[in-house]
């Protein structure tokens, strides 16, 4: 992520850190990366993107040994540092990663962080970012956008948002931009762009950053019998999926 589209987070803290009660978010979204994460007790975490640190904490309270987020928005560093401190948390938050992380880690974690990759370099670059910290044969689990997203923006409004591609005629292209749109229950409006990337697009810059073993993994529905139905359907066609790969 560049410091141009950091920007973009500054002040949406709090609305990052609420979005996690949401009903995709509870019930698919959230359960399902800690699902494909598995046991962490012991291990060594890096959150990479972490915003206000809903996943670092999440981990360190499952044991993981250390756990560090990094974000390059100073306005969700400093929410993700007051959240963990009332927790009573043992979480480093920081805005860069030097030479002495790399081969550090056992599992980076990036989550919505591909999607800000505005140009190929861009997303080469960012693949190698988060592979570096990894121990040799340590996990990258990264959610890009979905491959096979549904462009049309009224698809994902029950869920809170919606995902509008500048050229609706091309939005599986490789670095197509596209807003989304941030609105559930009333109690937000923000936007921010984001950028998609293709399957083979990601495959191709994780393995020149030096993974293999590169899988990927549909979301699926973690609920009890009253979550709402229309979960179903963004099951059907999610906004992002998960990719998970070890570096070499």
């Amino acid at each position: 992520m560049t410091q141009h589209n950091a920007a973009q987070f500054e002040a949406l803290a709090d609305l990052y850190e609420d979005i996690g009660d949401w009903p995709f978010r509870k019930y698919i979204e959230t359960p399902s990366v800690l699902a494909r994460i598995g046991d962490v007790a012991g291990a060594d975490v890096l959150d990479f993107g972490c915003g206000a640190g809903t996943y670092a904490r999440m981990l360190k309270r499952a044991g993981a040994r250390r756990v560090v987020g990094y974000d390059l928005a100073e306005g969700m560093l400093a929410s993700a540092r007051r959240r963990a401190a009332a927790e009573r948390l043992d979480v480093e938050f920081v805005s860069a990663l030097g030479p002495d992380q790399a081969g550090r880690f056992d599992l980076v974690l990036a989550v919505y962080v591909l999607p800000y990759a505005q140009a190929l370099p861009d997303l080469e670059r960012m693949c190698f970012q988060m592979l570096a910290p990894l121990r040799p044969g340590g996990r990258l689990i990264a959610l890009p956008i979905h491959p096979d997203y549904e462009p049309a923006p009224s698809y994902y409004e029950p869920f809170g948002f919606r995902m509008t591609p500048d050229d609706p005629r091309e939005p599986h292209r490789d670095g197509a931009r596209l807003r989304l749109d941030l609105f559930y229950q009333q109690r937000y409006d923000a936007s921010v762009h984001a950028w998609y990337w293709s399957r083979g697009a990601i495959e191709t810059a994780l393995r020149r950053a030096g993974a293999t073993a590169v899988g990927w993994h549909p979301p699926r529905l973690h609920a009890p019998a009253d979550a709402p139905p229309e979960l179903q359907a963004y099951v059907r066609r999610p906004h992002a999926a998960i990719v998970e790969c070890r570096r070499d």
